[in-house]
């Protein structure tokens, strides 16, 4: 359990394989729906667990769902763009796209002396990733206006340079004022700016929850997102539920921020903005793929052909379906030579091969002199020519089929078999 880091940091309680198996399994599915156009925008608040690593848990994160979701959209996108708006840096993200030219992490984070330590202005990334990881490093008391400044400037450099196809964004609620390990002054209408300019961009968009320790806050930062993503009004009061005393004393959705101040001075975010740009500026055209099969989706659609009724029989059905109607060779038939359960058959062969597909079963050949067949005398019936040739002869074989009744007996059965 040390070796993989559960057990303290990230301790084990009952549910966590469903709750990893919820958590990751909704960014997969998710960003499927979003890679066949069934969703402009998906949410999955379950996820967003960006500190897990590919084989250690880390930060209350134990599988990361977003490194999943957009492995999947990399599928059919050729450029991914990661946005994490968290307190805390998107180590596990970054660090498993460090690499790579084809996804870009953008992390406003706090940094110095604070958990996960990773995150400098100076990570960059490396090898074909270099300046594919951009991180913006913040100090305490990170207020909705000086957020507002380095973060619209920023994410449109980035969206005109990286030109990504479809955009993922951490919505962690551990930046909001008040949180128990939070150490900014954001807002809730301040937190959810970042979704409604994200959204302006009409890119496939997938968010996803993260970090948040003041319970009602979550809730409220991620009510109020979920409207903008919708697009829809919502009233600030807070109608009446089996939860609304925890939302005193005012009931409101909106909270103001406090009275903390604020060590972000707009030379030092100047300063970031200014290092940030210059590396930007450092990025090629925007990166291609070449092209390849697309491989297999994460999670499949078994809807597709379960409904017969409604198949137009104008339209091929997909290969998937196709493959679930072909009989294997070696299934048994439901045929007469099958006895009732527990009998002992004789002619295990399905019906393939009692068709004649079996290479080693002949057809028993007449002589028309001597109405003799290969496998012997047949016994002629009355008016038929089996010495003068070319008439038909009918016979009966009598075929021994032991088959067990009910008395436990074996009867006898008269096969008519005609041969021309």
């Amino acid at each position: 359990m040390q070796r993989f880091n559960v057990g303290e940091d990230c301790p084990v309680f009952d549910g966590l394989y469903e709750f990893c198996q919820l958590s990751a399994g909704g960014s997969v599915a998710a960003a499927v729906k979003l890679n066949k156009q069934a969703s402009e925008i998906c949410i999955n608040w379950g996820g967003g667990l960006h500190h897990a690593k590919k084989s250690e848990a880390s930060g209350f994160c134990y599988v990361n769902d977003i490194v999943l979701g957009i492995l999947e959209l990399l599928k059919y996108h050729q450029r991914v763009l990661y946005i994490d708006v968290d307190v805390h840096h998107g180590d596990g993200v970054e660090e498993a796209f460090y690499t790579t030219d084809r996804v870009m992490t953008v992390s406003f984070h706090k940094y110095g002396e604070y958990f996960p330590g990773t995150g400098d202005l100076r990570d960059i990334g490396a090898g074909k990733g270099k300046y594919y990881a951009v991180n913006i490093p913040l100090r305490d008391g990170m207020d909705d206006e000086s957020y507002e400044s380095i973060f619209v400037p920023i994410i449109s450099k980035v969206m005109e340079t990286f030109q990504p196809s479809a955009v993922v964004l951490q919505c962690g609620a551990d930046s909001l004022t008040g949180d128990r390990l939070g150490c900014f002054n954001l807002t809730v209408r301040g937190h959810g700016k970042c979704v409604e300019f994200v959204k302006r961009y009409n890119l496939p968009f997938l968010m996803v929850g993260g970090g948040g320790y003041t319970i009602r806050n979550v809730s409220r930062c991620w009510t109020y997102e979920t409207s903008v993503a919708l697009g829809s009004e919502i009233a600030n009061e807070l109608p009446y539920n089996d939860y609304f005393e925890y939302f005193g004393p005012d009931f409101k959705l909106h909270i103001s921020p406090s009275n903390m101040a604020n060590q972000n001075t707009p030379e030092y975010l100047e300063k970031i903005k200014t290092r940030l740009f210059e590396n930007l500026r450092m990025l090629p055209h925007a990166p291609g793929v070449q092209v390849q099969a697309i491989p297999e989706d994460g999670i499949r659609d078994d809807s597709a052909g379960e409904d017969e009724d409604k198949e137009s029989p104008d339209e091929r059905n997909p290969q998937s379906v196709r493959d679930k109607r072909i009989v294997p060779d070696n299934e048994f038939s439901d045929s007469e030579d099958e006895g009732p359960p527990g009998s002992n058959r004789k002619d295990h062969r399905n019906f393939k091969g009692a068709a004649g597909n079996t290479p080693n079963r002949k057809r028993p050949r007449l002589d028309p002199k001597t109405g003799v067949t290969s496998e012997g005398p047949l016994e002629a019936k009355p008016g038929n020519t089996a010495a003068g040739g070319g008439g038909d002869v009918e016979m009966k074989l009598e075929e021994k089929d032991e088959k067990v009744g009910l008395t436990g007996g074996v009867e006898k059965k008269e096969v008519p078999v005609t041969t021309i």
